[in-house]
């Protein structure tokens, strides 16, 4: 009898590793929930949204792992990404920051390697070229607009106006193998504009993307407390459950 129980507890926990290790190699493949604790990409994400980025999208670098980052001596940062496959202009991507990899960031990819950006005036240049946006709405203090990135891709951004901290930079060329990221809400974004030097991002090494965001998995009103039943059920915003994200 004692045998039979042994073997049932052996058998039992041989099913536990197994659905642990499968769970964890969906999570290191497949994707990873982040949550949204900032309003930097308003409209496009809000506070309390959380997200589903696909790990799969970019290839897989160090910081693509189950639990935090995988030691340097099994994949160097310095080795980039196993079987990579090159963002697009456009893409919302979550990337660990460079001058602390701890902490992740969300943000829209503004500019690829070799690419030259700047803001001038609040309106965003790309080689040169002046990226088109039109206004969607004209009452309140913030503005929305659709703003064209090269390549056809649209996405709405918000200006608090067009003087504000980071709407006139220096030219930024993005060196090869890193990004250029920016915030949808654009006056209330610490994003590429800023260096790493200065307490910003900076240019976003390769090896440092974790995953493309496509949707939300669900959202909720972080104002309104867990605790408090009777508002919990409307804190959801139901219409956000598994949006897409563009």
């Amino acid at each position: 009898m004692a045998n039979f129980q042994a073997a049932n507890l052996w058998r039992d926990a041989g099913s536990v590793f197994i659905a642990l290790g499968f769970a964890l190699v969906v999570r290191t493949v497949a994707a990873e929930p982040f949550n949204v604790p900032s309003g930097s990409m308003i409209p496009t994400l809000l506070i309390g949204d959380t997200l589903i980025a696909g790990k799969y999208a970019y290839g897989f670098s160090k910081y693509s792992a189950p639990i935090g980052s995988v030691p340097d001596f099994l994949l160097p940062a310095s080795k980039g990404r196993l079987l990579e496959s090159p963002p697009e202009r456009g893409d919302v991507i979550v990337f660990k920051l460079p001058r602390d990899p701890s902490e992740n960031y969300v943000k829209r990819l503004i500019g690829l390697p070799g690419d030259s950006v700047k803001v001038e005036g609040g309106r965003l240049y790309i080689n040169g070229t002046l990226v088109p946006r039109r206004e969607t709405n004209t009452g309140g203090r913030s503005r929305r607009y659709v703003e064209t990135l090269p390549g056809g891709r649209a996405h709405e951004i918000v200006e608090n106006s067009d003087r504000a901290l980071h709407d006139n930079t220096a030219e930024y060329v993005v060196p090869q193998g890193h990004y250029f990221m920016m915030g949808d809400n654009r006056d209330n974004s610490l994003d590429s504009r800023v260096s790493a030097e200065h307490g910003g991002v900076g240019f976003v090494p390769s090896a440092n993307l974790v995953g493309r965001v496509d949707r939300i998995m669900y959202s909720r009103d972080p104002a309104v407390s867990a605790w408090d039943l009777p508002e919990l059920l409307g804190s959801f915003r139901q219409g956000r459950f598994f949006a897409a994200v563009q």
